[in-house]
Formats: structure tokens, C-alpha cells, sequence
């Protein structure tokens, strides 16, 4: 049994936009079955294909959260986007690494990609909130008029 922590949803990591929230559940649900999955031999493609699908789902989501920054000119857009780009590469090397051998896949490799995107969740993309209600409210004000 792993020793890991599973995350759990909460709405303390909600950024105001739904379809963002929706991707960042699917990220940790992603987390917790890594988590959840023997690292050992015979469960190795699981494992490989779990971190593929997380290298897949994280495109998506990034580029979801993204867009929607492009659009409303946040100002760190472009410090915000090299972040992602770094956790999609450390999660790739990951899959890569796993493949040559699965006891590259330890429990602190997973904790550190957990805590990294709880951490960014948290602080990073916490940055952006505020913006984008200032944004929505100067958006709906003009509308009014």
C-alpha cells in the first residue's frame, strides 16, 4: 500500500472558471491513480500509460487555462506559460525514464509532481483571479452602459 497522499479536490483550488476546475480534478483523479498503482514490474505499463495520459491531459488543460488568459491580456501570461511547458517536460522525461526502468518511478518523484501542481494551483494560477474579476466586472460595467 503506498504511503503517498492522495489529493482530493477542494474548493480551495477553484480559479472561478469551471471548465478549468473540471481539468484540475481530472489531474489529481490522474495523480491518485498513479498513486494507487503497485510500482512494481508487472504493473509497469499501467504506470507508463498513466503518466502518458497525464503528459496528454496536462496539454490540455495548460492550453485551456491559456486561452483564457491570452484573451483577457494577463500580464505574466508569458511567465505563467514557461511553467507549464516545465512540468509537461519533466512529466514526459518521466514517462521516458519509467520505460527504461519502473524503479525510476518512486514515491518521491510522484509527490514532487503532486506538490508541484498543487503548489502552482495554489500560488501561480491564485495570481490570476483576482485579474480576471477585475476583468469580468470592467467587462460587465461596459455592458450596461
Amino acid at each position: 500500500m503506498s504511503v503517498i497522499e492522495k489529493i482530493e479536490w477542494e474548493p480551495k483550488y477553484s480559479v472561478d472558471i469551471e471548465e478549468i476546475d473540471t481539468h484540475q480534478k481530472k489531474m489529481f483523479e490522474l495523480f491518485n491513480q498513479l498513486i494507487d498503482v503497485d510500482k512494481t514490474q508487472e504493473d509497469s505499463k499501467e504506470c507508463i500509460n498513466i503518466i502518458s495520459d497525464m503528459n496528454e491531459y496536462a496539454k490540455l488543460y495548460f492550453s485551456t487555462e491559456e486561452k483564457y488568459l491570452r484573451k483577457k491580456g494577463y500580464p505574466d501570461f508569458k511567465a505563467h506559460a514557461k511553467v507549464h511547458r516545465q512540468f509537461i517536460k519533466t512529466s514526459i522525461s518521466l514517462r521516458r525514464e519509467i520505460a527504461d526502468d519502473i524503479a525510476n518511478l518512486t514515491d518521491e518523484v510522484i509527490m514532487e509532481l503532486r506538490d508541484w501542481l498543487i503548489n502552482h494551483i495554489l500560488t501561480l494560477d491564485s495570481f490570476y483571479v483576482p485579474f480576471l474579476r477585475i476583468n469580468d466586472y470592467i467587462e460587465k460595467s461596459k455592458r450596461k452602459k
